[in-house]
């Protein structure tokens, strides 16, 4: 009898054994390829194993953003990734469409928006198809990145005019089921609270009313360029928004702000979402806010009363920035004083030294922001009480980033745990010409209690951008 009972109790206990692993759930890193068009889904526990650190093996498949071009190559340039709110679907922002990014060497491509099943995108046996991909939606203008999921929409930046990387003052709201395009917001280029920084604007109407000529500057030459770095002339930068990042911040009215860095004028837009969401077109509500220089990276605190925007580069000069701002959705809002809240220097104690912050990302709480600062090769952590307050001493930490081969670290996208443990880095630079399709970019994990670099994943994509933590995702 005795025996029996124990017989029971043990088939019991494998049967619960069974049942939690059958429940199990995990978190995957999905890092977007950039220069290799694929999400990377990558398993964040396993690639904290000791015996994983600076080998591929934690990725677990590698999802393809559009359908291969006829002749068999892999088409896209996903720059960012967002979830849905149950986390089951994600959306891809391919930066310029359904490009071949070897033969594409230039910027201001049309972007597309891959909708991709994030169960099928973590799957071992799917790894390397398109088995993940549900739709694929034009944007709706050139050079995206930005991107936002709501109810019933997409909100999609555009960051660029047609083949060149200047020329953008729109914002795409896109119908989430069908992917069509309901409207655009049309940023002013002109007239109160705005600025263009250089002399020479052409006229252009805000907004857009058909038949109207593309812009012309007096002396006749092209008016949109590429920055001086890329061969462009600077003097061609300075008219146009060319909104980058988008965030949705909070204001103590109840509404919905939707706020944008706009890297051509070097400034963030506060706009009224709903007003956007009803039909109008011109939805910014206050004057601009100047930050140290052209911005890239931003995001929204949990409670969305702040946001915090890089300082990445000017358009203009090419030299990069070394602060980020953090803006009181409140005050911006009603163009009052004090709307940038915060201003930190990261990445260097040079007070001239280049950091070029790349993105930002807010832990759980609320507490704390983590940067990415590309050119010091390091992640910057800010105490938000101590930015408010006393701005010079609010960068508590800088972990230097490593990575095994020597090359520099190039950290980009930024994005921290549900738990508020880890923040999880992509990083690497544009090898593309260098290496060919050789995946050279690199995922770093950062312990934020021990303020240090605890493991790196290599092999993903390259030049990776922007990434998404999946939690709690059947295998």
């Amino acid at each position: 009898m005795g025996q029996a009972r124990w017989l029971r109790f043990a088939v019991l206990g494998a049967v619960l054994v069974v049942s939690d692993l059958a429940q199990a759930k995990q978190r995957f890193v999905l890092a977007t390829g950039r220069r290799d068009p694929r999400i990377y889904a990558i398993d964040l526990d396993q690639a904290l194993r000791p015996q994983n650190n600076n080998t591929p093996n934690a990725i677990v498949s590698r999802s393809w953003v559009n359908p291969r071009r006829l002749d068999g190559k892999l088409l896209g340039d996903p720059a960012n990734i967002v979830l849905s709110e149950d986390g089951k679907t994600a959306f891809v922002m391919n930066h310029h469409g359904g490009v071949v990014n070897a033969e594409f060497l230039q910027h201001g491509g049309r972007a597309n928006i891959a909708v991709m099943d994030v169960r099928k995108m973590v799957r071992r046996e799917l790894d390397d198809t398109d088995a993940a991909l549900e739709h694929n939606y034009d944007a709706g203008w050139f050079g995206g990145v930005g991107i936002l999921v709501i109810p019933g929409f997409i909100i999609a930046g555009y960051s660029e005019g047609w083949l060149t990387e200047d020329g953008s003052n729109r914002i795409g709201l896109l119908d989430r089921r069908t992917g069509g395009i309901r409207g655009q917001i049309e940023m002013a280029l002109t007239g109160a609270g705005t600025r263009q920084l250089r002399k020479g604007c052409a006229p252009f109407p805000v907004p857009f009313v058909s038949p109207t000529e593309p812009p012309q500057i007096p002396n006749g030459e092209a008016f949109l360029s590429d920055p001086p770095e890329e061969g462009g002339d600077p003097q061609d930068f300075g008219c146009w928004p060319d909104p980058e990042g988008l965030a949705l911040g909070r204001g103590s009215d109840g509404k919905t702000y939707l706020v944008s860095g706009n890297a051509g004028t070097e400034d963030v837009s506060i706009m009224d979402l709903g007003a956007a969401l009803a039909g109008s077109r011109v939805v910014e509500v206050a004057p601009r806010i100047t930050v140290q220089t052209g911005p890239f990276g931003i995001r929204a605190s949990p409670n969305g009363k702040f946001v915090a925007v890089t300082a990445r580069e000017s358009n203009i000069t090419g030299t990069e920035g070394n602060t980020i701002s953090i803006i009181d959705v409140d005050l911006a809002r009603q163009g009052k004083r004090g709307a940038e809240a915060a201003r930190v220097q990261v990445g260097t104690d040079d007070p001239n030294g280049p950091a070029r912050p790349f993105t930002v990302s807010w832990t759980p709480d609320g507490h704390s922001i983590v940067v990415a600062n590309f050119h010091t090769n390091n992640v910057s952590i800010v105490d938000l009480n101590k930015a408010l307050t006393n701005p010079a001493h609010a960068e508590i930490a800088r972990i230097p980033l490593a990575r095994a081969d020597g090359a520099p670290a190039r950290p980009k996208g930024t994005f921290v745990t549900a738990d508020g443990r880890f923040a999880v880095v992509t990083g690497g630079a544009n090898t593309l010409k260098a290496q060919g399709q050789t995946p050279t970019g690199t995922v770093f994990v950062v312990d934020l209690h021990k303020q240090a670099q605890v493991a790196t994943v290599t092999k993903v994509g390259i030049d990776p951008y922007n990434l998404v933590i999946a939690e709690d995702v059947d295998d």
